[in-house]
């Protein structure tokens, strides 16, 4: 399970490495590559294609994240 939905060049390693299952919190309105900007996970044109469950634990990952960059700032 990740915190936030995977950007195109993790969407990629995921298939690449033939990982059977995704599961992400958050999505990434900006740059997410499993169903907000692309699909890259789910491409037919590729030969493995994980399942994936978006959105667990939704509003926690993204007020983790929030609290996170909110410190670093």
């Amino acid at each position: 399970m990740v915190t936030l939905e995977p950007c195109t060049m993790c969407a990629g390693a995921i298939v690449a490495s033939r990982i059977d299952r995704l599961v992400f919190g958050a999505f990434d309105e900006k740059a997410g590559a499993v169903s907000s900007l692309w699909d890259v996970v789910r491409d037919p044109r590729l030969n493995h294609r994980p399942t994936v469950i978006p959105g667990v634990l939704a509003e926690e990952c993204g007020e983790l994240l929030d609290a996170f960059f909110r410190e670093r700032r």
